[in-house]
């Protein structure tokens, strides 16, 4: 399905009459002998915006831009590992999208896969998170991001989601603090499956954030110039000090976000052993008040058991002071009793 599509030339959008004839247009100018205009701004590029399409959707945008068959394939199936791959002189960018939601305190993954050439971007969005209309308005908003063309869409999309990776890393620091004072409160309010709960949302997160540092490094690398081309086939584009500046601030957030989710992790385990060792150390205490009381109530149990069977010729049992003698060492036992055991901390 085609969520958004037009075509941008000295920082304006153009609506786009005829979307075959634009694709061929593209496809064409940018696999001709002609050189780019010195000016970027002045070439005309596509921004072509797809969610979830199926193969006979993708297909006529796929022949018309010749991406390539293995690159096609990903985005239609989906639930690919974060990269960035060279196919020629088209790039190919997957980048997961999370979104938090507080009511529940998850997080809900999807997928946005571009292709990147020399005058078009298709972005193909999969899933209910990761809607691109911000960006493209924000885009749009910025001239100086649209003279950059292709690069500039997929520059501002990157620094998008990840950003979107450090609100939730925000959000995760929150939700780790509450959960370490759960476990060592006195009100005993946390429990192993929400924290298990929680470190699946972290480790969510880390499955979408961490493949994505090495790809980055590589594109920032081959932005300045000064290191091998990500591709043979690829020469060197040195990007704009403006770019490079987002690129590199986009992969230190991306690093700095890496690192906290993976403290995080580590985190959530000591506080799930320090939940399970709370759990071992109340049970045990638990049981030796158990074990305290019962020895407490076997005294008088069993001096009234004896006193109960009803046999003639008992000790005291016709002594007019047998009964209150009997009841008074019952409780003076339990009452010592009790006193030990509460001096050694069983109670």
């Amino acid at each position: 399905m085609i969520v958004d599509v037009a075509t941008y030339r000295d920082g304006r959008r153009h609506e786009v009459p005829d979307l075959a004839a634009t694709l061929q247009a593209c496809r064409v100018d940018a696999d001709g002998p002609s050189s780019a205009p010195e000016d970027p701004a002045q070439e005309e590029f596509l921004w072509l915006g797809l969610k979830d399409p199926t193969a006979a959707e993708f297909e006529d945008v796929a022949s018309s831009l010749h991406l390539h068959r293995l690159a096609v394939e990903a985005a239609v199936a989906g639930h690919q590992r974060p990269k960035i791959e060279w196919f020629g002189d088209t790039v190919f960018v997957v980048l997961k999208v999370l979104e938090y939601f507080d009511d529940t305190s998850s997080v809900e993954t999807g997928e946005i896969m571009l292709f990147v050439g020399r005058r078009f971007v298709v972005t193909v969005r999969r899933g209910a998170v990761g809607a691109l209309t911000t960006v493209r308005s924000a885009v749009e908003r910025d001239r100086r991001r649209l003279a950059r063309g292709p690069k500039g869409v997929l520059h501002a999309v990157m620094e998008h989601v990840v950003a979107g990776y450090a609100t939730i890393d925000g959000e995760l620091e929150q939700d780790v603090e509450e959960m370490e004072e759960q476990v060592f409160s006195p009100s005993r309010s946390s429990d192993a499956q929400r924290i298990y709960s929680l470190k699946r949302e972290v480790l969510e997160v880390r499955r979408g954030a961490f493949p994505l540092v090495a790809p980055l490094k590589r594109l920032v690398e081959a932005g300045t110039g000064d290191h091998p081309a990500p591709h043979p086939e690829v020469p060197h584009h040195p990007v704009d000090a403006q770019a490079l500046f987002v690129l590199r601030d986009v992969l230190d957030t991306l690093v700095r976000t890496v690192e906290h989710v993976e403290t995080y992790d580590r985190l959530l385990t000591d506080i799930l052993n320090a939940h399970l060792a709370q759990v071992s150390v109340r049970q045990n205490d638990d049981m030796r008040k158990i074990s305290a009381w019962a020895a407490i109530a076997a005294v008088p149990t069993l001096i009234a058991g004896v006193y109960g069977m009803n046999f003639k010729d008992m000790p005291e049992l016709n002594w007019h002071y047998g009964y209150p003698l009997c009841v008074l060492a019952m409780v003076g036992i339990c009452v010592v009793l009790y006193r030990l055991f509460k001096r050694s901390g069983w109670l």
